[in-house]
């Protein structure tokens, strides 16, 4: 897709589903073989019984560092587990297919394959396997400084845009060779030139597609009338407004230009003064108007699930498949109004969510329409399927 997000496929849309999930050695998982039916799974357990390692797992099938962002090494089953193994099966509008990830012996790097295949293309990953989360780190994203929430905003535009990771990772790449670059004092103007052209070029492809999705959140946010929260989003940052006034090419020549002009102020500061880097995103209550981050906790939890199921209706119009939803203490900070909305929502959307919680009685509102998992220290000791998947 190459920053631009896909026409609008026609119905019907289909969720992308894991039916079987396999661990081995990962975190305090020993072993595990779970078949699933479609619809909702609820985690329910105490703190430390293995319920977010259990969604970590699944996280890592999806292109990147999952959910924690933990190194390879990490993930082993302590004491003298590992390597460590995920394996799944997974449906979606592409048919089923088979996918593992896992530390390879005695290595810091991840194996994958599809149907027994290796895989390195991110992007065709991408392309597959399409997970959005949230964690309890998240409940902080709208106080939190601006890093945060242009991560959450790239996973975000990686499910629609498999391209853009890479992008990503090239003007990153770009601006560390650059700043070494001013660190050593060998200021040659061609090198600078060429590598601030190519910085640019990375750059503005980022913005475009960070500004891409937020403009079609927006109106997708408009169409509908959910149980939860609506959002205002804004994309603030100086190539994004320049974008908005300018032509991609002549955005790249200003960026490159404003790059040069900087670089003693860079080289002093060890970073770059112009770039999406610099960005933020803005999110308010749709209805009040008022700062994200000024809202109650409750209210800023609900808002941004509100956000990530606009999201998931938005991959579905536009691609025909709905993303894994991985919910972590999602209901946590909401109060019981709050809770029946999230459930109504999920139903209706019609993916398969994963949510975790200590208490069962907070998903009260999925009884009948999720299977419920009681998990305890790395074992799955009640399982309750949904009535009309009853075994």
């Amino acid at each position: 897709m190459g920053g631009a997000l896909p026409e609008r496929r026609p119905a019907p849309v289909a969720p992308l589903v894991v039916e079987r999930l396999r661990l081995r050695d990962f975190r305090n998982w020993a072993r595990l073989d779970l078949a699933l039916p479609p619809g909702p799974v609820v985690l329910v357990g105490p703190n430390g019984a293995g319920k977010t390692n259990l969604l970590e797992a699944l996280s890592l099938l999806a292109p990147g560092r999952g959910l924690r962002r933990a190194s390879p090494a990490e993930l082993d089953r302590r004491p003298g587990g590992g390597p460590w193994a995920v394996a799944a099966r997974l449906s979606g509008r592409r048919g089923a297919f088979e996918i593992a990830v896992g530390r390879e012996p005695g290595g810091e790097r991840r194996a994958v394959t599809v149907d027994g295949r290796p895989l390195r293309d991110r992007a065709r990953r991408a392309e597959l396997v399409a997970m959005l989360w949230l964690t309890p780190a998240e409940d902080r994203l709208f106080q939190e400084g601006p890093a945060e929430r242009r991560r959450f905003l790239d996973r975000l535009t990686l499910t629609l845009d498999p391209a853009h990771a890479a992008q990503v990772a090239t003007y990153e790449r770009l601006l560390r060779d650059r700043a070494a670059l001013l660190r050593s004092g060998r200021r040659d103007p061609a090198w600078l030139a060429a590598l601030e052209a190519r910085i640019a070029a990375a750059g503005v492809a980022v913005a475009a597609a960070r500004r891409q999705l937020v403009a079609a959140l927006v109106r997708a946010g408009a169409a509908e009338a959910g149980p939860l929260p609506g959002v205002r989003l804004a994309l603030e940052g100086e190539v994004e407004r320049w974008l908005e006034q300018e032509p991609a090419a002549r955005v790249e020549e200003r960026l490159a230009a404003a790059l040069a002009t900087s670089r003693e102020l860079d080289a002093a500061s060890g970073g770059a003064a112009h770039g999406p880097h610099r960005s933020d995103l803005l999110v308010h209550d749709a209805t009040s108007g008022e700062p994200a981050a000024a809202c109650s906790t409750g209210r800023q939890k609900a808002l941004l699930v509100g956000l990530l199921l606009t999201h998931a209706r938005l991959r579905g119009a536009l691609l025909g498949e709905l993303p894994v939803l991985l919910l972590d203490e999602v209901a946590a900070h909401m109060d019981g109004g709050r809770r029946a909305g999230l459930a109504r929502a999920i139903v209706e959307l019609g993916a398969q969510a994963w949510l975790s919680g200590t208490d069962r009685g907070l998903f009260a509102a999925l009884d009948g329409h999720a299977t419920f998992l009681e998990i305890d220290n790395g074992t799955i000791v009640g399982d309750e399927r949904a009535s009309h998947d009853a075994r």
